[in-house]
């Protein structure tokens, strides 16, 4: 499994619309088919600190999910928000160990 971490930090008076445009941006994501799971964190000290947790069956359906119009949508809508340049960070996931296990969101 690819995994991503998507650090975010965003101006606060930007934190609602941001929260909106990422949970659209969400919604999206699931419904494609290299798509695993899609979780928006809010950091519970820091509310304008969020963390993306995106797992996709392999790199390809990662860099398929760069290319819908949601997530450009997005990309483009939240970039005036930020603090600082949100950061992305690749795992390797490793349990559960096949796809075939994991529970999922998809509908």
């Amino acid at each position: 499994m690819y995994v991503v971490f998507v650090h975010v930090h965003v101006k606060p008076d930007h934190r609602d619309a941001f929260i909106d445009a990422t949970l659209e941006n969400a919604r999206y994501t699931i419904r494609e088919p290299g798509n695993l799971r899609f979780d928006v964190n809010q950091q519970a000290d820091d509310p304008n600190r969020f963390i993306l947790y995106e797992v996709y069956r392999d790199e390809a359906g990662a860099k398929a999910h760069k290319q819908t119009p949601h997530y450009n949508k997005w990309r483009e809508t939240v970039a005036p928000w930020m603090a600082e340049q949100r950061r992305g960070v690749v795992h390797t996931g490793l349990f559960p160990e096949n796809t075939d296990g994991w529970t999922t969101t998809h509908t």
